[in-house]
């Protein structure tokens, strides 16, 4: 209990008003298309040059939550995951909004990103040095397993069919493919210098997401709209709060999931959002829903993105292993200071790690005030012309783009995509198979050939791969999985033909 010791030591004036300042910097900065909670934490680095290490841990750690939360506001009005951890947001908060229960969306996302938030913290609290040696565990061949299963998801994610989903994952991975190989250091599928350096997930993401929703829009013409202004609907916040413990299911699905995954290096939140979406949608009684506007989808999505923030900060604290993206530029920000983390941080420096923890659970309090005070007057989006909103996204993909890397090449490369979406969306692919497909690629491969160079140097590559508890586990749910997946599918066959043929045999009476 020595995390009580330390707490008051957020409620300084000044370090209180330094995680005021995060917060609220990251819910806007989360809400930008194109700025990920990695780069919201790296243009605070030089911010924190002044402070001492435990205010400038308390402003990053801060920024760090309530971006991650901040990027579901771009998911649900604009269709534009903030980050790719938001992505899953996307599949029903967007379609709430559209219904004028935008409100209501954001509401339910950062009640639940609180939520699962807090749950996070409390687990880096009383379980991180477990947690750390559990962590380790994790070795190439578990995490190229992982990965798997993330593909297998893509098979029942927001697609028509399986077939068309698994057919969009394929796009995907093939998509992560171009560029250097990082071991052999060979070329792959560069047809521009533009690709040379692979294809970076935030200008795909702002594309596949954004560009086919501006062209939808513009296809519709400004003379369209008075006839589909959309009214904004009140929705009182305690309705809100009886709606997600209602949904305790997928709240506990969300949590635990992002809770699991947050935990293994280099996994990271994009996939904790989708693989706790897959599983409620696929452990749910209304699976129906799910899609076309179903609060359990953002509750799942939105908890398991910031149930992962506590957890992937484990092995950083305790082994010096940045667990994501995020947590190594915060690696950065210990090192700046002289501060080392390891086994012996709480011990050395037990007033910073422990008031930065402390900071990190009440910015999960205030990012959620902030956040449902926002919430009705953010929601008015969905009432702007579709002219204008489609001219507003334009300039937001093209200015988050461009801004990952200041290279119109990713302009080039998220217009490309977008527009490629655009026509695939016609046949009825969807963009989220297809962006999991990309995030997931790299994550594979690179596992796997590390997995195979040390099979070839102790064992063979079947041992390797397919001995060992943890392997066998992982394998096991892989294959139920794609059991489940495929099930399900012939089962809605079913039940479809059998709504035909009912509906034939009432024509014919």
């Amino acid at each position: 209990m020595e995390f009580l010791f330390y707490f008051g030591d957020v409620f300084t004036p000044f370090n209180f008003m330094l995680l005021l300042i995060g917060t609220i910097g990251g819910l806007i900065l989360g809400a930008t298309p194109g700025l990920s909670p990695t780069m919201a934490v790296a243009l605070l680095i030089p911010f924190t040059f002044k402070l001492d290490a435990t205010q400038g841990l308390i402003l990053l750690g801060a920024a760090y939550t309530s971006t991650v939360a901040g990027g579901a506001v771009s998911a649900i009005l604009l269709k534009i995951p903030g980050a790719p951890a938001n992505i899953a947001t996307t599949l029903d908060g967007h379609t709430m909004a559209k219904n004028g229960q935008g409100a209501r969306a954001l509401q339910l996302s950062f009640i639940s990103s609180a939520i699962g938030g807090v749950f996070g913290v409390l687990l880096l609290i009383f379980l991180t040095p477990v947690l750390a040696e559990w962590a380790l565990a994790f070795g190439p061949s578990h995490l190229f397993w992982l990965a798997i299963l993330g593909v297998t998801v893509i098979g029942s994610l927001d697609s028509s069919s399986v077939v068309k989903g698994l057919l969009s994952g394929c796009i995907g991975l093939w998509l992560a493919t171009i560029g250097f190989d990082d071991v052999m250091g060979a070329q792959r599928f560069i047809f521009h210098s533009s690709v040379s350096g692979g294809i970076n997930i935030i200008p795909a993401l702002i594309g596949l997401f954004a560009i086919p929703q501006v062209i939808t829009m513009f296809a519709k013409g400004r003379h369209q709209h008075d006839a589909e202004v959309l009214k904004v609907e009140k929705s009182p916040i305690m309705d809100s709060i009886r709606e997600v413990f209602r949904r305790s299911r997928a709240l506990s699905i969300g949590t635990l999931t992002g809770s699991f995954i947050g935990l293994i290096p280099g996994v990271g939140g994009q996939i904790a959002g989708l693989v706790a979406y897959d599983q409620a949608r696929k452990t749910s009684r209304e699976q129906k829903k799910f899609g076309t506007g179903h609060s359990e989808g953002v509750i799942a999505a939105e908890s398991a993105n910031n149930a992962m923030v506590g957890p992937s900060l484990v092995p950083l604290l305790t082994l010096s292993i940045p667990g994501s993206p995020t947590a190594a530029v915060l690696l950065g920000g210990l090192l700046i200071h002289g501060i080392f983390p390891g086994s012996d941080l709480f011990e050395n420096y037990p007033d910073v790690a422990w008031t930065f923890i402390n900071s990190m659970l009440i910015g999960q309090i205030l990012m959620c005030v902030f956040g449902l005070y926002v919430a009705g007057l953010a929601a008015r989006v969905a009432q702007v012309p579709n002219a204008v909103m489609a001219a507003v996204v334009l300039a937001l993909a093209v200015f988050g783009s461009y801004s990952v890397q200041t290279s119109m090449g990713d302009v080039y490369i998220m217009a490309a995509l977008g527009t490629g979406m655009y026509f695939l969306e016609r046949f009825g692919f969807s963009a989220a198979p297809l962006v999991l497909g990309l995030i997931l690629g790299p994550i594979a491969e690179a596992n796997f050939v590390q997995g195979a160079m040390i099979a070839n140097a102790t064992s063979s590559m079947g041992a390797y791969f397919f001995t060992g508890a943890l392997n066998l586990t992982l394998i096991g749910i892989v294959v139920a999985s794609i059991a489940y997946s495929v099930w399900m599918e012939l089962r809605q066959r079913r039940y479809l033909s059998k709504e035909d043929t009912l509906e034939q045999q009432e024509r014919t009476t």
